[in-house]
């Protein structure tokens, strides 16, 4: 319709001027969207973890320290309380006899020669032997609290891993949104290259921060359950050894 009112507005002679400056400019936004599209075409795309966390900004960089010390201290708490919480249940029945007959030397003994929490509490109850049972007790809940806290040991690291790696990544947030408002204003125009750039920073360190985060949680409580059974099973093997001191005098 434009081409008719060309003709029916301009000259006869600059009609053939007017179609060739209109195949030129068909011409030139034809190259133009092939152009763009040749540019827009990801080539070699690679979306993986590794890719998202070197594109997720600076702040990726704690978030990865927090990850690591998570790992370790997880892993080494895990091996403590593996080496720590063997169950022998037949160390009480094995040292009864020996309480019974006085062989007081013999029973701590064989106490001396395990190295779990159980051993030792034992080993301190038969070193109280002849003193009032409240004492024994007192002396066996002091050794057992000393076994409890090297169990937790480091334990809080694993808390203030999952309670900062969430707040990094929203510190990340914040650093995304600044980005995409600071590109605009430098290239004086909204375009979808500088808000994605600056939402991709934003979700990356986001859900890398939470990650970290449930990961440390989780541990945290893991081992913390775990610690709690074996503060149980100390109680639970000291009231059966105070029981056992009693069985002569019946």
């Amino acid at each position: 319709m434009s081409f008719t009112l060309l003709q029916i507005t301009s000259p006869t002679g600059s009609t053939s001027t007017t179609l060739t400056a209109v195949a030129d400019t068909s011409r030139e936004v034809a190259n133009a969207i092939a152009t763009t599209s040749v540019v827009e075409k990801p080539e070699n795309f690679d979306f993986s973890v590794w890719s998202m966390v070197q594109n997720g900004g600076p702040i990726m960089i704690p978030i990865g320290i927090l990850f690591v010390l998570t790992l370790y201290v997880l892993i080494e708490r895990l091996l403590v309380l593996n080496k720590m919480m063997p169950k022998h249940q037949q160390l009480l029945p094995a040292i009864t006899p020996l309480v019974q007959q006085g062989n007081i030397d013999s029973a701590r003994a064989m106490c001396k020669a395990g190295v779990t929490p159980e051993h030792i509490i034992i080993d301190k109850g038969l070193s109280r032997i002849g003193q009032p049972p409240s004492e024994i007790r007192e002396a066996m809940t002091e050794a057992a609290k000393l076994e409890v806290g090297k169990m937790e040991r480091r334990l809080g690291l694993l808390s203030v891993c999952g309670k900062i790696a969430p707040l990094l990544g929203f510190i990340g947030t914040i650093i995304g949104v600044i980005k995409i408002f600071y590109d605009i204003n430098h290239a004086g125009k909204v375009d979808i290259e500088h808000v994605s750039g600056g939402l991709y920073v934003k979700m990356v360190s986001s859900a890398g921060g939470l990650v970290v985060g449930v990961i440390a949680f989780i541990a945290y409580h893991w081992v913390n359950t775990s610690i709690d059974k074996a503060a149980m099973r100390l109680e639970e093997t000291q009231m059966k050894f105070l029981d056992m001191l009693q069985e002569p005098q019946k």
